[in-house]
């Protein structure tokens, strides 16, 4: 996973070679935790703008925190999840070859 912040990425978010093929915004409450229960990867990256709130990233087993304004860039094969720690508002977006 590669993190940054929205304020970091000033000629927007992007990643060379991929597009945008869908996306929407999430809600988790407190202690909602994103695919739980099964492990969730994804053959093109995906990328996750944190929008307001606070919690933790699991990749592979590891865990990070985040917070409103992070950019999360999840690597193809990635297992990942997001556990909210407040309410948390993102916008994911997931990449295809472009």
């Amino acid at each position: 996973m590669r993190r940054s912040t929205l304020a970091d990425m000033r000629a927007g978010v992007s990643l060379p070679g991929f597009r945008v093929a869908s996306g929407g915004v999430s809600t988790l409450r407190p202690g909602q935790v994103s695919h739980a229960h099964e492990a969730h990867t994804h053959v093109d990256p995906e990328i996750f703008l944190i929008l307001s709130g606070s919690g933790k990233v699991h990749i592979n087993g590891e865990i990070s925190h985040f917070s409103g304004g992070d950019v999360l860039i999840v690597e193809a094969g990635e297992d990942h999840h997001l556990e909210a720690v407040s309410e948390v508002v993102t916008t994911w977006l997931h990449l295809e070859p472009a």
